[in-house]
């Protein structure tokens, strides 16, 4: 009996979708055993050695709701790992950005990440792996 191929074995989003949530899965136990929330974790990674970002462009990267991403970002400005600070020509809008605290908390994890990505990676070879990243970033920027 032949198998016929299901629509989503070979389609991108659902390939995509299956491949992070693999990977992704793979890393938050680190995050969780770590005593980091994936939400926290999420926006440490995206703020981590950058510079400050509007709570809008912050949700869009961690791929969350904007009121969701603000209720973390005050638990996490409780804890003292996140700051808002004031835009310099426009005072209506508000940065947030990582403080020293939430910069040591992701060091530990992003070498930990990097790691583990390049484990995941290894497999294509290096040039396979760079070329998959920068499709990627491509088609995230694509129009």
């Amino acid at each position: 009996m032949s198998r016929r191929a299901r629509f989503v074995d070979g389609y991108l989003a659902a390939l995509l979708a299956q491949a992070s949530h693999r990977i992704s899965a793979e890393f938050h136990r680190v995050a969780r055993a770590a005593g980091v929330p994936v939400a926290e974790w999420r926006i440490l990674a995206s703020l981590a050695g950058g510079e400050a970002l509007p709570v809008g462009r912050l949700a869009q990267i961690v791929i969350a709701p904007q009121p969701t991403v603000t209720r973390q970002l005050d638990r996490m400005a409780a804890k003292g790992l996140v700051e808002r600070v004031a835009h310099e020509s426009d005072r209506r809008l508000a940065l947030v950005r990582i403080t020293a605290q939430g910069e040591a908390l992701a060091d530990s994890l992003v070498r930990q990440a990097r790691a583990h990505e390049k484990r995941v990676l290894a497999p294509f070879g290096p040039e396979r792996a760079a070329a998959l990243k920068q499709m990627l970033a491509e088609l995230i920027e694509a129009p």
